[in-house]
């Protein structure tokens, strides 16, 4: 059990987010987050705002799974362990209207809600009511190496198809010594390897479940989606992606070991990063692909938040940081510290409108326009009883999802073919959607 303390003394300074109002006693919030480099810079950035303040934050950084699971147990049984937490928008919907999240409809004035993008600001409201403040969106798209592509001779599209894809990852890795042709997410979980599962199989034109629930991984459509991408990965990925998510994945191509990379956009700016990028000169995009003859690019939207449960005991401390870690001054100290390209991306209107921004992130134009391509009513060019993008908006699929991942990563690993995993997807995702009482089984 995690041990919280509140720290008695007096207020310090003006604050750093214009018109945030100070509690009258300095305290300690515990702060539950994940370990990705946005979150990493946050935490160093935030002795500012305990400087300011004379608050302090005790800091729980975890993998992503481990985030999940560990978040999930305490703020579902009222754990109080933990002040803000960090979420995506596949909980905060749900945890919302469960009651685990307090309200931020008491948000400051300037903290300037509308500048929030539209999109982004839907995925985290319940009935226009806000219940999580974004520190970064993201959707998803092709990031290349430039010099290999004109070394092999290809010219990537824009918008590229699969076929094109798998096209330049067999020139790509031809062309480069020791590079290989793609690199795609193959370690285990909903959040891991089914986003980008899941997505792609949007772009083939397959989805979850039909409109009476029944699960449609015996579909012909998700048939030739696990094909191709155990094809794609046996053929031209690293050894071992099995065990690659979203960080194995950033180092390789770091390293300059990947002809291309499909992930979330929010990588952009550290594959272009000069100080940690072996290629960071030399670094394409391009818009996630589709499969020809169908009309969706599997964008998919995901948003980690800040939110503050509704078992915290220090509420007003959490909001005053949550709010602060997700402003425009938050945003403007990142800039000054660190550059516009490390700017949180996929949030507010306004950095997308900053000349510095758009001239410091090539990537910024493709970033925004994924994330405003994203339909999460529609996922499918099918029709859904679901919403969301790379992720069914049911409780159950936080489990369903990674029963999945496991089953599609152990055919990654060479355990089972292709039709055994989803014979075995079906049937168990089938199992587990009735027990839960979805359709008219």
């Amino acid at each position: 059990m995690m041990t919280k303390r509140t720290l008695m003394g007096s207020v310090a300074g003006c604050g750093i987010a214009a018109g945030l109002a100070f509690t009258a006693s300095a305290a300690e919030i515990t702060v539950a987050t994940v370990n990705n480099g946005d979150m990493i810079r946050m935490q160093e950035l935030s002795s500012a705002w305990e400087e300011e303040t004379g608050n302090t934050i005790e800091w729980v950084t975890l993998e992503e799974n481990q985030l999940r699971q560990r978040v999930t147990q305490d703020v579902g049984m009222s754990g109080n362990s933990f002040d803000v937490v960090t979420v995506g928008n596949y909980e905060v919907p749900i945890w919302g209207q469960q009651g685990w999240l307090a309200s931020l409809d008491d948000l400051p004035e300037d903290y300037n809600v509308d500048d929030l993008l539209p999109a982004v600001r839907k995925a985290l409201s319940v009935e226009d009511t806000l219940y999580a403040v974004p520190f970064y969106g993201e959707s998803a798209m092709v990031m290349y190496r430039t010099d290999l592509a004109e070394q092999a001779g290809i010219e990537m599209s824009d918008e590229p198809t699969w076929t094109e894809i798998r096209e330049a990852a067999a020139a790509m890795q031809e062309a480069g010594d020791d590079v290989y042709g793609i690199c795609l997410r193959g370690k285990p979980g909903w959040g891991e390897n089914m986003a980008l599962i899941t997505a792609m199989a949007n772009s083939y034109g397959a989805r979850w479940f039909d409109m009476d629930w029944k699960a449609q991984f015996d579909s012909p459509e998700w048939q030739e989606t696990l094909t191709d991408y155990l094809s794609l990965m046996n053929e031209y990925g690293p050894p071992g992606a099995a065990a690659n998510g979203f960080n194995e994945n950033l180092t390789l191509f770091q390293q300059g070991r990947c002809g291309m990379w499909i992930d979330a956009t929010v990588a952009a700016s550290f594959v272009t990063d000069p100080d940690e990028s072996q290629v960071a000169d030399n670094v394409g995009f391009a818009r996630f692909p589709n499969k020809e003859g169908v009309d969706n690019h599997g964008n998919w939207l995901w948003v980690w938040t800040l939110g503050v449960p509704s078992s915290s005991d220090q509420q007003d401390v959490a909001k005053e940081f949550i709010s602060w870690a997700t402003s425009q001054d938050y945003t403007q100290l990142v800039a000054e510290r660190q550059g516009w390209r490390a700017a949180p991306p996929g949030t507010r209107t306004s950095l997308y409108e900053n000349a510095e921004y758009q001239e410091a992130a090539p990537f910024a134009e493709m970033t925004l326009n994924s994330i405003e391509a994203v339909n999460t009513d529609s996922p499918s060019v099918q029709e859904t009883p679901y919403t969301g993008a790379q992720f069914v908006s049911i409780p159950e699929f936080q489990g369903i999802g990674t029963a999945v991942g496991q089953t599609f990563s152990a055919a990654l690993a060479g355990q089972m073919d292709a039709e055994q995993a989803l014979q075995s997807a079906q049937s168990a995702t089938q199992r587990d959607i009735d027990r839960a009482g979805y359709g008219s089984n």
